[in-house]
């Protein structure tokens, strides 16, 4: 990836080098549409929207979004995730420079690894989480749409005498993801990267037949074909709940967490991502969705996958997160933070909390009146006891349950599982109690 991305990056204009954050349509615009696709606008924080104005498109759906969201939890769904925003760290440095701007411990990671990870701010508030994968000639960075600018300025004012230079990896590569439980099927019967699964269609590349699938998440496998060009692929599990599954109670100092947060190892993969070179992106998405369909699976869209991320309570920044927040507060400790890695920026305020303290609020699930009259939007308020004590963020009607449910942040005092709470909307009082996550196993 880095010597087409870097060259493409000295020959960019000056304008593209500064990491412009209009995304436009999708590269794959006419592809989707073409399958009945009806597309929408996705936008990460208002303050960002506000300064670029610009949102991200996206596939809404292909017309029938609750199979959609029925693939995506009981076969495949094959998604168009262009939209979101990735950058390549490359030069000598890259390594040592992001292990000292993120909570994780990217000096950990080997050359085909990755791991997830908060960027913070010096008082420790969240400036984006980060999707991170360590290839051999770059680090590469995947995150929420419309961010490309801020975090590119916020890594460059902490590059001093460092060989770091950033790259804009997505205007060379696209971004496809597989997710479901027969994500894996869907990966070999492509035949890129493996033997098609026992009884299944497709065929294998003679040069990759016993070629082995990244088995953990956050591997990534590459492979170079002579006709598609250079594929990542990464085992990462969109779906999979990233939460504590504990009660709420500050981790042991010496508590270390993993690197390969995501389900237990020996499982089949739930989700694998694909970065893939623009020009391949049609061809890779076609194959993709064939094979999906033999698996009963089909392309999706963002609704059925924002219904299926609230269901497993996973946040999503922008929405659930932002830069209010630590990163203590919202349920990625155990799989975000170290606290054995040395310094960081951020870690003063985040160490001190963890270790003498704890956070006024943390995200939590709630199970809302299956007879609202309207929706709750995000930001309206929930009580306890007639005192305000939270927030909703993410709210959608499950169709797995059959119930209205949402994530929102509690205060410590009254943000225990089983607590009821009264949500407060422009549609009048109802009721809010706070329950175990994900809403759907």
């Amino acid at each position: 990836m880095s010597v087409v991305i870097f060259a493409n990056y000295l020959n960019a204009a000056v304008t593209d080098r500064r990491y412009n954050n209009f995304m436009g349509s999708l590269f794959l615009h006419e592809f989707h549409h073409s399958l009945g696709a009806r597309f929408a606008e996705v936008t990460t924080l208002r303050s960002v929207a506000k300064e670029d104005g610009n949102g991200a498109e996206v596939v809404n759906d292909y017309g029938d979004w609750l199979a959609e969201h029925s693939a995506l939890r009981k076969s495949a769904g094959v998604l168009d995730l262009s939209f979101r925003g990735r950058i390549c760290l490359v030069g000598n440095d890259r390594v040592r420079f992001l292990h000292g701007q993120v909570t994780n411990d990217v000096k950990k990671l080997a050359v085909g690894s990755g791991c997830y990870a908060a960027l913070t701010t010096a008082r420790g508030k969240m400036v984006s989480d980060l999707n991170i994968f360590y290839l051999a000639d770059e680090l590469l960075l995947d995150f929420e749409p419309g961010l490309t600018w801020k975090i590119s300025q916020r890594l460059e004012k902490f590059i001093v005498a460092d060989d770091v230079q950033i790259v804009d990896a997505a205007q060379v590569y696209g971004l496809l993801s597989v997710q479901g439980p027969k994500a894996e099927d869907v990966i070999r019967a492509v035949g890129l990267f493996g033997v098609p699964p026992s009884g299944g269609s497709g065929s294998a590349n003679p040069n990759r037949a016993n070629a082995e699938l990244p088995a953990k998440p956050y591997d990534l496998l590459k492979i170079s074909d002579t006709t598609l060009g250079e594929i990542y692929l990464m085992n990462h599990a969109r779906l999979f709940c990233k939460l504590e599954r504990r009660p709420p109670a500050r981790l042991d100092s010496n508590h270390e967490n993993s690197q390969h947060a995501g389900p237990e190892a020996g499982a089949p993969s739930l989700g694998f991502d694909l970065f893939i070179p623009n020009s391949s992106l049609g061809a890779v998405a076609d194959k993709l969705i064939a094979a999906a369909k033999q698996t009963r699976g089909r392309a999706c869209g963002w609704q059925a996958f924002e219904t299926a991320r609230i269901e497993a309570g996973i946040p999503r920044f922008g929405v659930d997160m932002d830069e209010t927040n630590l990163p203590l507060e919202c349920g990625i400790e155990s799989c975000a933070v170290s606290y054995s890695k040395g310094c960081y920026i951020g870690q003063e305020v985040i160490n001190r909390v963890h270790s003498f303290g704890h956070v006024t609020k943390e995200l939590r699930g709630l199970r809302l009146a299956d007879d609202l009259k309207a929706p709750p939007v995000k930001g309206d308020k929930l009580f306890h006891h007639g005192k305000e004590t939270g927030y909703v963020t993410s709210t959608v009607k499950s169709p797995a349950l059959n119930a209205n449910i949402a994530l929102g942040y509690v205060r410590r005092e009254a943000n225990q599982i089983g607590t009821e709470l009264v949500l407060q909307t422009v549609a009048g009082e109802s009721s809010a109690k706070i329950v175990e996550l994900p809403f759907v196993k």
